[in-house]
């Protein structure tokens, strides 16, 4: 099925990007739709041949837990796991998008933490503050993959509406890998809301 949204989408920079997992290139995009516009950072790893399903994850941005390494989400434990994995390998994309707290923004975020300290899972939380359970919109992945050429990738990740929103765009899914972060207990409600509400694919815990 190919994507017939009206997102326009323009690359704005590309640079070399030395990190600890390996030599990636960086890319930024921005992606408009109407009012409104979207940025994606892109890591891309080695050169994808036709034909080739590279391993690709689309992640959200989670400044908690990303750059702060909050234990109350499964957030930066998924994107070591998915720049590993694409440096074994040798190649692959990460497309990190800027989606915060499932689309509401860092201080909506945190204000629905302190909602959680008082017994509301992420969904309650996220509704008691008059937003749906999840606001990601994944049009601008689809573009970007488009953009590099993609015809199929193996999609590193636990949620179905990523697979369904790429093949939405026109590329196959060959393989959905995986993406499955250590049990903690300070994530035990986060990742049982995920499984149980939002059916994510994680194994019993």
């Amino acid at each position: 099925m190919n994507n017939t949204s009206s997102l326009r989408l323009s690359k704005v920079a590309e640079a070399e990007f030395p990190t600890q997992f390996g030599f990636f290139r960086i890319f930024g995009f921005k992606g408009t739709a109407g009012t409104r516009t979207e940025e994606a950072v892109v890591l891309k790893m080695g050169e994808f041949t036709d034909g080739e399903a590279p391993l690709v994850r689309i992640h959200s941005q989670c400044l908690t837990g990303d750059v702060f390494h909050s234990l109350r989400c499964d957030c930066r434990a998924q994107l070591e796991i998915a720049l590993k994995s694409i440096a074994l390998e040798g190649a692959g994309m990460l497309i990190y998008e800027h989606q915060e707290g499932r689309g509401i923004g860092l201080l909506n975020k945190l204000r629905a933490y302190e909602l959680q300290d008082h017994g509301a899972d992420t969904i309650e939380a996220n509704e008691q503050l008059g937003f749906e359970s999840d606001l990601r919109n994944y049009e601008l992945p689809g573009a970007i993959l488009q953009y590099f050429g993609l015809k199929a990738v193996r999609l590193m990740s636990n949620n179905p509406e990523k697979v369904e929103a790429v093949e939405k765009a026109g590329v196959r899914v060959v393989e959905r890998v995986p993406c499955v972060a250590e049990f903690l207990d300070s994530r035990a409600v986060y990742l049982r809301t995920k499984r149980e509400r939002m059916g994510h694919l994680l194994e019993d815990f």
